[in-house]
């Protein structure tokens, strides 16, 4: 059974009221025809990203488009030196953090640059510095270096998908353009989407992933 927007608004409220890592009174909550928007401001930077997995957690959200800001609070302010210093040592140690990624910090602002192998390594990289005390935002410009043929990273792809996502592996369609991976379909769940994006990564000289992904 479909909810209507009052009703969806309503369980998001609730979930983001139930979630410790996020404080709700700061919080505001739009849904215009099944699209959801947060407005606000938060604390810190991972509250941003903990309000939207919990909004993602309720059913019925099929879009989330996320406006929050981060207004720190004076404890958590940090100089960019300080924030600079505490990245370097943060990706240095960072197993999964190749020293080919570089890093620099304006108002708080981190950009990660570079070249890597994998996209695992993008990703612990931004986990890397994600935590830090007066982060107010990480732009995550490392770049993947191909590494195969486009119908080589399909069949990797699609192998990937019915090894990880068999519910909905028929549902989810694979196009590659070299090492541009395209997933289009109607999956069931979020986490079907996201299982999907995270094999889609998975597979050997895939540099970008486009997902046009949409909840049935």
């Amino acid at each position: 059974m479909s909810k209507t927007d009052n009703q969806l608004k309503e369980d998001i409220e609730q979930e983001l009221r139930w979630d410790p890592k996020v404080n709700a009174a700061q919080i505001g909550v739009s849904v215009d025809k099944g699209v959801v928007t947060l407005l606000g401001a938060v604390d810190t930077y991972p509250e941003k990203w903990a309000a939207e997995d919990a909004t993602k957690r309720v059913c019925g959200v099929r879009t989330v488009a996320q406006d929050l800001t981060v207004k720190l609070l004076s404890d958590h302010v940090r100089t960019d030196s300080d924030i600079a210093a505490a990245t370097q040592s943060a990706l240095k140690w960072d197993v999964y953090v190749p020293n080919s990624v570089t890093a620099k910090v304006h108002q708080g602002a981190i950009t990660l640059e570079g070249q890597v192998a994998w996209n695992y390594q993008r990703e612990a990289a931004a986990r890397a510095v994600r935590y830090l005390a007066g982060v107010v935002s990480v732009l995550n410009a490392i770049t993947l270096k191909p590494q195969t043929s486009s119908s080589e990273v399909k069949d990797k792809v699609v192998a990937a998908l019915q090894r990880h996502a068999t519910a909905d592996a028929k549902s989810i369609h694979v196009n590659a353009s070299g090492s541009k991976v395209t997933l289009t379909g109607h999956p069931s769940s979020w986490q079907a989407i996201e299982d999907a994006v995270a094999a889609a990564w998975s597979a050997p000289g895939v540099t970008e992933v486009d997902d046009q992904l949409q909840i049935q």
